[in-house]
């Protein structure tokens, strides 16, 4: 999980939906989890509690769960748990056939990083290096991609954007070609606010926007030119990211288009690939901001024989719901990943317990289930869904989108938590991504009676709204919410609040990750019940919110609730 609430900027949290380090998933063939889970001597209460809390994130982050990598044993018994507490609750199985789970095949990719790209630039050919000088790989599942020949074309930011009247494919044709994008989105570089949504990354800032675009385009290729500032990150996390086994979903079971071959190439090369072709960098960054912008040929060919090593693989979601009394077609859905980073080979603490990131998030759908379970009775259906393979690329959400267990137009909205805050009760509420849909006005009515305020989050020209499970349902155009505890604390205010941040800084995705005695589960709490409250109105209410005016994502929503 990416956390805007600590603002960590750390190379290893912006460019993937987390880190690529869990071992390898199960084999296709993998039945559904049967192992029986560790089961804590507690009773638990019906209403959101503390000690359940305490006692859910314990037992998930215990050593005993080997830092719940998929397709390890730890996946076997936290599966086996999150179904023993559904059970213990009285939730309906709502995965494949009348289980609590739900297979999620996929693909492991491992690039042979002796591949070169054969640059034919001024006269010449030159070989561009695996990691010094760019990454690539595929999502195709093709053990062999080769391009031969490909004209490079040069389409500033590859957005295609009608809402915001921009299109940077105009009149282009780049079947076969290989198109060179720069990262981020217009009005970042220019620092103009009307352009997109200025400093602030969009959808269409996102490096996995530009190569989805790019497939629809006909592209036989897409290069990325890496700059610190646009991206986030150094060059460092690009190579390490790309580096050892992509995970991915099957082709078939994925829904978005797919370019034959992918990467990124670092600002120095594009600096000098521009230079032959008689352009200047600096200036092709401005002339892409401007509205108008016209794609351009560069003077150069790229050829490269991508090799692969590819192997199918599986993991599990795991489903319940409780039935809506009137409207049982309609559902909301709570949402928090399971997965974490597994263990590691040496000496001292090898296991990455995952006990904020995200033990919380499990632990928090557990105690919303209960309560909904013990107090109300909702017109519609509330599911709660533990998705697998978030720290992969958001995997188990995005084939959750693509084989819903409910259809996504019957599908009222969606709230995810993901690393709930361990530091004490706050005074406001993060709302990652703010100003996105109308789920943020019930949320609003609902944190003015627990006189808090909603702000957005620290960095927003990071893009995490982007990081987490909740955004494959807004690719798909179900609202999603992702709101959290904020850093203004009632204990301490905004200096207390940095202090926390900072200390988990140092716990991000690290063996320290644990459950400690110190821990404030009562700001917890209070955004469980702030999030049970949006929850309950969403289903218990006939209101369909959805996306702002603007919002990239409410063309989909429209088309899907056209006629219902």
């Amino acid at each position: 999980m990416r956390s805007p609430l600590i603002l960590l900027c750390a190379g290893s949290l912006l460019l993937a939906a987390c880190s690529r380090e869990p071992a390898p998933a199960t084999d296709a063939t993998t039945p559904a989890p049967d192992a029986a889970a560790p089961q804590a001597a507690h009773a638990f209460k019906p209403e959101i509690d503390a000690d359940d809390l305490r006692s859910l994130v314990a037992t998930l982050s215990s050593d005993e769960f080997e830092g719940r990598a998929p397709g390890s044993v730890g996946e076997e018994k936290t599966t086996a748990y999150i179904r023993e507490q559904f059970e213990r609750i009285g939730l309906q199985p709502g995965g494949d056939n009348d289980t609590f789970f739900q297979t999620v095949p996929m693909v492991e990719t491992t690039a042979d990083e002796s591949t070169v790209l054969r640059l034919q630039s001024a006269g010449q050919t030159r070989e561009l290096k695996f990691g010094s000088d760019m990454v690539i790989g595929t999502r195709t599942g093709q053990a062999e991609v080769e391009v031969a020949d490909s004209e490079l074309v040069f389409v500033g930011y590859g957005v295609n954007a009608p809402e915001q009247d921009w299109n940077d494919y105009a009149g282009l044709d780049v079947k076969g070609k290989t198109v060179v994008i720069l990262v981020n989105d217009p009005g970042f570089h220019a620092r103009d606010e009307s352009l997109f949504d200025g400093n602030r990354m969009t959808y269409y800032g996102r490096w996995t926007y530009k190569y989805e675009e790019a497939a629809r385009q006909g592209a036989a290729a897409a290069l990325i030119i890496h700059d610190t500032e646009g991206a986030s990150y150094g060059w460092d996390v690009v190579r390490n990211s790309w580096s050892g086994a992509q995970f991915d979903l099957r082709a078939a079971d994925d829904p978005e288009p797919r370019i034959p071959a992918q990467g990124w190439i670092t600002g120095e090369v594009a600096r000098q690939l521009f230079s032959e072709s008689g352009l200047d960098l600096d200036q092709m960054y401005a002339a892409a901001n401007k509205r108008g912008f016209k794609a351009m040929p560069l003077k150069a060919k790229v050829s490269f024989d991508l090799r692969s090593t590819v192997t199918e693989k599986s993991s599990q979601n795991v489903i319940g719901y409780l039935p809506g009394s009137a409207a049982p077609e309609e559902t909301v859905i709570y949402l928090a990943h399971w997965d974490h980073l597994g263990k590691h080979e040496g000496e001292g603490d090898t296991i990455y317990n995952g006990a904020v990131d995200n033990a919380t998030g499990v632990a928090g759908i557990i105690e919303i289930a209960e309560k909904f379970k013990q107090s109300a009775q909702p017109q519609r259906s509330v599911v709660f869904l533990a998705v697998t393979l978030e720290e992969s690329g958001l995997l188990g959400s995005k084939f959750y989108v693509a084989q819903p267990s409910f259809p996504l137009e019957k599908t009222v909205g969606v709230i995810n938590l993901d690393a709930m805050s361990v530091a004490g009760r706050a005074r406001d509420v993060v709302v990652t991504g703010k100003g996105n849909s109308a789920l943020e006005d019930i949320l609003q009515a609902h944190a003015g009676k627990q006189q808090r305020t909603l702000v957005e989050e620290g960095n927003p020209a990071g893009g995490y709204y982007f990081r987490s499970d909740h955004f494959n349902f807004a690719k798909a155009g179900v609202p999603a919410l992702y709101a959290k505890g904020g850093s203004d604390l009632v204990e301490g205010g905004t200096a207390a609040g940095k202090a926390a941040s900072d200390e988990y800084a140092s716990r991000y995705h690290q063996p320290s990750d644990e459950i400690h005695e110190g821990w404030k589960f009562d700001g917890i709490v209070e955004d469980l019940e702030l999030l049970y409250a949006v929850g309950l109105e969403l289903a218990d209410g006939g209101q369909w919110p959805n996306w702002y005016d603007g919002n990239p994502f409410k063309a989909a929503r429209d088309a899907q609730r056209a006629g219902q």
